[in-house]
């Protein structure tokens, strides 16, 4: 691969082998992780492998944990299907957002919003508790909203997270929604791209695939099993520290924006 050193590509495995534990272990985040390939890789080809590389990393994880999942007819409307008619209806704005709007700013207001819910979620008191009223309709803004906030900074998954969390879902729960949600824009995404920019799916593109999916997939697997010891507590911490983590991504790279366009 022109222009790709075997250091780089070392870089990448550790990078994505991270990403793929720690979704594993989540049910998301992995391109919060992820996204430091784009310190590597031009934005052109790290964007779409991280598409490819997380849709790969839940349909792992969903195929091991599907005892987790509602069947089908369930989806809706208590499942993660009003999440996803929701966040169809978000990406295309999303999209539209990217090409049209200051998107730096946006990632700096969302991420310093995702650090500060994360941080208060894991120090406040246990006894304080928020209640929210759910139903289809909550859902599906929530779903739209993480449609849009992925359209334009690649982490869909951060609303229906922290929503999540707001309800108190077990573990089982969370993930039979976050889950299916992330794989169901990724793969919207994918497309979306292949239809507009085929070209990016080019030769460097699937020889990185091919490198980095052996790596990934079984680090998914190690995730997947550490998850199945925690308990609802700790696997909430988790979830929490992750968004705290995508929070500070999401700065990172909105100063980046920045400091580019000012350069």
């Amino acid at each position: 691969m022109s222009g790709i050193s075997p250091v780089t590509i070392g870089l990448l495995v550790v990078i994505l082998a991270a990403s793929a534990v720690m979704s594993g272990l989540s049910g998301f985040g992995f391109s919060a992780i992820g996204a430091l390939c784009l310190t590597l890789l031009p934005p052109q080809l790290g964007v779409p492998l991280l598409m490819t590389l997380s849709a790969a990393n839940q349909v792992m994880s969903l195929r091991q944990l599907k005892a987790d999942m509602k069947p089908f007819r369930q989806w809706w409307p208590d499942g993660p299907a009003p999440y996803l008619l929701g966040g169809l209806i978000g990406v295309p704005l999303g999209l539209m957002i990217l090409r049209s709007l200051p998107t730096s700013n946006l990632m700096a207001v969302f991420g310093g919003f995702l650090v500060l819910y994360a941080a208060y979620s894991l120090l406040k008191p246990r006894a304080a508790h928020a209640q929210v009223k759910d139903s289809w309709l909550a859902s599906s803004l929530v779903g739209m909203t993480g449609g849009v906030i992925g359209g334009f900074t690649a982490f869909p998954g951060a609303p229906v997270v922290v929503w999540s969390g707001l309800r108190h879902l077990p573990k089982r729960e969370s993930r039979a929604i976050v889950q299916p949600y992330i794989f169901g824009l990724q793969v919207l995404a994918i497309g979306l791209l292949a239809l507009q920019r085929p070209q990016t799916f080019d030769r460097s593109y699937w020889m990185l695939v091919a490198i980095t999916v052996p790596v990934v997939l079984p680090c998914t697997l190690l995730g997947v099993n550490l998850y199945r010891s925690l308990s609802d507590i700790n696997f909430r911490r988790v979830t929490f520290m992750l968004l705290g983590v995508s929070g500070v991504g999401l700065l990172i790279k909105a100063l980046g924006t920045l400091l580019g366009a000012h350069a």
